[in-house]
């Protein structure tokens, strides 16, 4: 009870005097620095930013495998972010037992998240070239990293309440602010520095070995009093053996990428380059028929000897039957669609629009790729433009150019070539083409994926454009092209059920559906006739599925 005989001003002296109320457990004695209190907020606000670009990197990276060996990337996104974020919380509630000792805490858990973020790349492809799944180990990692990550903010803000002490609000704002800067240097820092420089493990490596440096040096040498004997010796010991491990795994990186690899793709991998755009594995006896070379983009099967001519005279042919002057090849830097074409003596002229360059430089220099695709870059009508198809086609040159179209594209389950299998891409195609001109569209296996398939048959329809669908069967590859990397990945009759054993086309016009056939002035072909083409049809019309809405830019409808 306040004594009410007590004269107002006193009142408010005392209360003003209170002593704010302390946290039980947390240390209040102000830090024993070898530096100016100044430089000790400066110097903690530099290791937050540092902390913060290094656990961007590990997210992003998480995010970067996840859609590369997996596959559906909005998918993959979806949950590492949410995951990351939920465990990011729980790892703030767990960081309140370790406020009684925050610097040694603090360092602690730098040294298990450089550990952790700097070997999870690695751990991730391991698991996904012997395990064949790494789902389990992408949302481990994302959950553990996550809870590291979240404890460091708590600590951090005793920390640096220990050297000055300030308003809550003040130190959280920067806190926060450097926070927020160290993100955005991590953000930009791995897709224009770590990843094409040093790919995607060594990157991880180089950013834990930056992780623990700057979170061990900081609480070892401006911390170091809080500090007793023993633990100071305990941590050196860690962050040493941190820093060893990161440095072994560094060294045998490449390495182990040659060991993994050979477990994904088998023994016999020629070559193997990371591009700006994916990863180009091309394997096969060194000496061997062309038959026998199998191309992987990103892990998965693109094109293989055994059976691609199936593919390809399936994809090209229908659409060469009337005009063909002019033709223009989507995709396709292989050059195998090109091949196809140019068997016709009176085209006068093909342009491929590949979006990686890297694709094409191993189609024209490979011996068994060049040998495959005829030596179809050394034809004088052909034309190469590196560009994007959509952007591409949305040119004015583009309009009303050519009589043929082929879209040698990758499986529109995978998202980054979603947008090329829209409602908005077929209509700039559409524009493209000549009156009587014709689009083939490959639109995935549909014994196996029939929504995808019939998704894009619709989508082709809300263009404006007549449709013709058909497919091709005797797919001999084993491996997954579709967009789940892990698909196929293991053995038995259920895995080998699942792969796809066709392949699935559409052919389509402005003036309405066009006729299935091959003319009597086509090429030889060794899988393809008009009776085919028509059987063919009479097969892919059993899988339809009704009613499905087209794919738009707005609303992807590929899963």
């Amino acid at each position: 009870m306040i004594d009410r005989s007590t004269p107002r001003g006193v009142l408010r002296t005392r209360w003003r005097r209170l002593p704010a109320p302390e946290s039980r457990g947390v240390a209040r004695v102000p830090a024993a620095l070898p530096v100016r209190p100044r430089t000790g907020r400066l110097l903690v606000l530099a290791t937050v930013f540092v902390c913060a670009a290094c656990g961007l990197v590990y997210e992003l990276e998480l995010l970067a495998l996840g859609s590369y060996l997996i596959g559906d990337s909005v998918t993959q996104a979806s949950v590492v972010l949410s995951v990351m974020v939920f465990a990011m919380g729980v790892g703030s509630l767990l960081a309140k037992a370790l406020r009684a000792r925050p610097a040694f805490g603090f360092a602690l858990v730098e040294a298990g998240l450089a550990l952790l973020g700097g070997l999870s790349a690695i751990a991730l492809y391991a698991s996904f070239a012997w395990l064949g799944e790494s789902r389990t180990a992408l949302v481990a990692f994302s959950f553990t990293i996550g809870v590291l990550i979240g404890a460091e903010i708590p600590l951090l803000m005793v920390l640096i309440q220990r050297i000055r002490r300030q308003d809550a609000g003040g130190a959280v704002a920067d806190l926060f602010a450097a926070d927020y800067v160290g993100a955005l240097v991590g953000g930009l820092a791995f897709p224009f520095l770590l990843l094409p420089v040093l790919g995607q493990l060594t990157g991880a490596m180089l950013t834990g070995t930056v992780n623990v440096v700057a979170g061990g040096g900081l609480v070892l040498w401006l911390f170091r009093r809080d500090l007793s004997r023993r633990a100071r010796w305990l941590l050196v010991a860690v962050n040493i053996t941190v820093l060893t491990v990161l440095g072994c795994a560094t060294v045998l990186a490449d390495d182990f990428e040659r060991v993994a690899r050979r477990a994904v793709y088998g023994g016999e991998v020629r070559v193997a380059v990371q591009t700006g755009v994916q990863e180009l594995v091309l394997t096969g006896p060194p000496n061997g028929s062309p038959r026998s070379l199998d191309l992987f983009l990103d892990g998965r099967l693109r094109v293989s000897g055994y059976d691609e001519y199936r593919y390809h005279e399936a994809l090209v042919h229908p659409a060469m039957t009337g005009p063909h002057t002019r033709v223009l090849v989507l995709g396709g830097g292989d050059g195998l669609a090109a091949r196809e074409v140019l068997r016709y003596r009176d085209v006068a002229s093909v342009t491929v629009v590949e979006l990686d360059p890297g694709v094409v430089r191993l189609a024209r220099t490979d011996p068994m790729l060049s040998e495959l695709n005829g030596r179809a870059y050394e034809d004088p009508r052909l034309g190469v433009v590196t560009a994007d198809a959509f952007r591409w086609l949305r040119a004015p040159a583009a309009r009303a150019r050519f009589d043929v179209i082929v879209s040698d594209l990758p499986d529109p389950g995978i998202t980054p070539s979603t947008k090329l299998y829209s409602q908005e891409f077929y209509g700039l195609a559409a524009r493209a083409l000549r009156p009587g001109g014709r689009l083939a569209v490959h639109a995935g296996p549909p014994g196996t994926r029939p929504r995808t398939y019939w998704t894009v048959e619709a989508t082709l329809r809300a263009a404006g454009l007549g449709t013709a669908p058909y497919s091709a069967g005797g797919r001999l590859s084993g491996f997954a092209a579709g967009p789940d990397r892990a698909l196929g990945a293991g053995s038995g009759s259920a895995a080998a059920a699942k792969l796809p054993q066709d392949w699935g086309f559409v052919l389509a016009a402005r003036e309405g559906a066009p006729r299935l056939r091959v003319d009597r002035e086509t090429p030889v072909l060794r899988s393809l006739s008009t009776q085919s083409l028509a059987d063919a049809a009479r097969d892919t019309e059993r899988t339809r599925v009704a009613g499905l809405p087209p794919s738009t830019l707005p609303h992807p409808r590929y899963s």
